[in-house]
């Protein structure tokens, strides 16, 4: 202990070492091993195997953003959404109902498009819609909650996205949202990488120069998602082992506006994917849960689960992370209420 107090400096070392997503899966997979240690394989088994599903999309996400940055490319996908702003929110939005992403998988997609300069309004259209429904989940709930529900929740993914990015959208306008990234590396800067002015050079791997660009690009991004989503599958992992979802579920009943909002309160941070959802609801509405509630609570747990609250703030800003989440709990509410209302 004296030892830290007469180096500041390591004792500064030590503190943001433990500040790191590093420091809490050790510290989580340390708590199972003392406190549960029949479990502590399981728990390792399911994070490594999300992590590495998850993988294709992470080295996918981080070769082609180091593949823009390299060959000057990033200029043209930021020019391409300049004055096309609404267009590219329903485009998001309708895109993200097909895309089968589910709320941490798309996290490398959202770090890509950010830092390319897509407009946060149309980001934020993709992010939301986009863990919701896919086409294998349209199926998979109609067969367990029927088409009405299956088509309701499709409804809902495509609004939800046209809402957030909309309202977003509308804050931009007044001077919200600069730079919404953590890391914000705006492209040329300190008079380094491609200029506006500039063509793309598709074939980067004939300049050196470029070539760096490639390798630096892909290291520090691959490093960056790799390990805020290993951390994010930890937590996920914990949560499937230790809260099961059902219990959480089985607190809401009943009708009306109240057990609605209850409902995406609970679901927020519970643990459903799109496939687990449907037959679990079935058999909660049997019991008594109502359609708004069950909506409610798919919506707010595809959009808000713990691991992708967690990836969400490892790569935006604060205030970013709090429009998200306010804006998929009130439309996880909205969604409930219409749809129990129809």
């Amino acid at each position: 202990m004296a030892d830290l107090t007469q180096n500041p400096g390591r004792s500064a070392s030590l503190l943001k070492m433990l500040k790191t997503p590093w420091a809490v899966i050790v510290v989580a997979l340390l708590g199972v091993a003392v406190l549960d240690p029949d479990n502590l394989r399981g728990v390792v088994e399911f994070a490594v195997k999300a992590l590495a599903h998850t993988g294709q999309y992470i080295l996918f996400a981080v070769l082609l953003l180091a593949y823009l940055k390299a060959t000057g490319a990033e200029v043209m996908v930021a020019r391409a959404f300049v004055g096309r702003e609404t267009r590219m929110i329903f485009l998001a939005a309708m895109f993200g109902g097909l895309a089968p992403f589910c709320s941490c998988e798309v996290i490398p997609f959202i770090a890509g498009l950010l830092a390319l300069g897509a407009p946060l309004s149309a980001v934020m259209a993709f992010w939301l819609s986009s863990p919701l429904i896919d086409p294998p989940t349209l199926l998979i709930t109609a067969g367990a909650l029927g088409w009405p529900f299956a088509i309701g929740k499709a409804v809902a993914a495509v609004a939800l996205g046209l809402f957030g990015g909309f309202v977003v959208k509308g804050l931009m306008s007044r001077g919200a949202f600069a730079q919404p990234l953590r890391q914000y590396k705006p492209s040329g800067c300190c008079g380094c990488g491609p200029k506006e002015e500039e063509k793309p050079v598709w074939k980067f791997w004939t300049e050196p120069a470029r070539r760096t660009v490639f390798k630096s690009e892909f290291a520090s991004n691959a490093v960056f998602l790799f390990k805020w989503l290993a951390m994010a599958y930890v937590l996920e992992a914990l949560l499937v082992f230790y809260v099961p979802a059902d219990l959480i579920a089985q607190l809401v009943g009943g009708e009306g506006v109240v057990p609605i909002a209850t409902a995406a309160l609970v679901g927020m941070p519970a643990y459903l994917n799109s496939y687990v959802a449907p037959p679990l609801l079935a058999g909660l509405m049997e019991q008594g849960m109502s359609a708004g509630a069950a909506m409610a609570f798919m919506v707010a747990g595809a959009v808000s689960s713990i691991p992708a609250m967690a990836a969400v703030w490892s790569l935006v800003k604060p205030r970013v992370f709090a429009m998200y989440l306010g804006l998929g709990i009130s439309g996880a509410i909205i969604a409930g209420i219409l749809f129990q209302m129809i």
